[in-house]
């Protein structure tokens, strides 16, 4: 797995096969790329929908790498 937190953007988590429960619902994730908001200000929570560009969101870049 490979977490990389974008400059000035999301986190990206880079996995195999992911699921995520809301609401108490089970949901398979077909996308091998989770991109998470770091901004607050997305509609689509905990993803990121591209509100960083617009709210002019500032951070570092981080590269994780899991074995």
């Amino acid at each position: 797995m490979k977490i990389k937190i974008n400059e000035n953007g999301p986190i990206l988590i880079e996995v195999s096969e992911a699921k995520i429960i809301r609401g108490g619902k089970e949901e398979s994730l077909t996308s091998k790329t989770i991109a998470l908001c770091r901004c607050g200000q997305s509609s689509n929570k905990p993803f990121c929908d591209g509100t960083h560009r617009k709210c002019e969101f500032k951070g570092e870049l981080l590269e994780i790498y899991i074995k």
